[in-house]
């Protein structure tokens, strides 16, 4: 099941919650009932998996093209990535493949979905694409072992892990925070598929095109420290929590590491796709 959050158009400031069929969606949030009203809602109390297991058979269906899609869900606990996690991406930077993963965070005032776009500041002026695997927790997870960890995933979607090298690098000490947490730089979505109809989501094919031009073609294959592993990890020393996101890490093709560098400007237009999971499109702008 894809999972959305969208707004009516003649309704802007209230979110609503539904699934996507066929050329439309079926709203399951309730305005007028205990029903929750956002995903976040909907999985921290624990009625999703009800949700995909009664499905309804003449449901109301919703246009598309009467509603606007938004971030698949909003207000999280904590985005969390993992850096130098493919090992065609090491070997684009001449890395050793770190024996153990490392992570850094997103703040979530960085989402943004199918229908907003990436800004780009005026002292930023290296900012790349990075196509990551985003995995979304369904439930409350401590000290979880990998064995277990599917448990705990509620689904997948796509992210744009959007990077300003200079920021990272030269402007804050190497530390990541300020080159990753930059308004607007987590385009996600515009579903979650629900982790029943993803698949082996360790053998998809992942591709990045800007304006066109592939940039990022690999696959989660490459992926060095799987999924349950990551969530092993992380959750041995921090509680991970219902619509938490971990951005499973980019392939080879960073812009960064292009010869000569490549980086976002105004105008350009990311399209990002991964197999079984979806399509995401993001347009840039100046901030």
């Amino acid at each position: 099941m894809k999972f959305v959050q969208f707004v009516k158009r003649e309704n802007p400031n209230e979110i609503r919650v539904g699934y996507l069929r066929g050329v439309g969606v079926v709203e399951i949030s309730c305005r007028d009932c205990a029903m929750p009203r956002t995903m976040l809602e909907i999985l921290k109390h624990d009625v999703a998996e009800k949700i995909i297991h009664v499905p309804q058979n003449n449901p109301d269906v919703i246009p598309l093209n009467s509603v606007v899609l938004i971030a698949p869900i909003t207000g999280v606990d904590k985005v969390l990535g993992v850096a130098y996690n493919y090992s065609d991406q090491c070997e684009e930077l001449g890395a050793e493949e770190p024996r153990v993963p490392c992570f850094f965070s997103k703040f979530p005032s960085t989402i943004i979905g199918p229908n907003q776009a990436v800004r780009i500041r005026p002292v930023c002026e290296k900012a790349g694409w990075q196509l990551d695997l985003a995995v979304v927790i369904g439930k409350k997870a401590s000290s979880v072992k990998a064995d277990h960890a599917h448990k705990y995933i509620f689904g997948y979607t796509l992210a744009q892990d959007i990077t300003e090298r200079d920021w990272l690098q030269n402007q804050n000490g190497t530390q990541f925070l300020l080159g990753k947490s930059q308004d607007t730089f987590c385009p996600l979505g515009p579903y979650i598929m629900s982790s029943d109809e993803a698949g082996n989501v360790d053998n998809l094919t992942m591709v990045c095109s800007v304006n066109g031009e592939v940039k990022q073609k690999s696959n989660t294959s490459q992926m060095i420290h799987k999924i349950p592993a990551l969530i092993e990890r992380i959750s041995t020393v921090m509680t991970l929590y219902p619509g938490d996101i971990i951005m499973t890490g980019t392939p080879g093709g960073i812009g960064g590491a292009r010869d000569p560098p490549e980086y976002l400007k105004p105008g350009d237009v990311i399209r990002s796709e991964i197999e079984n999971i979806g399509i995401l499109t993001t347009k840039v702008v100046q901030f």
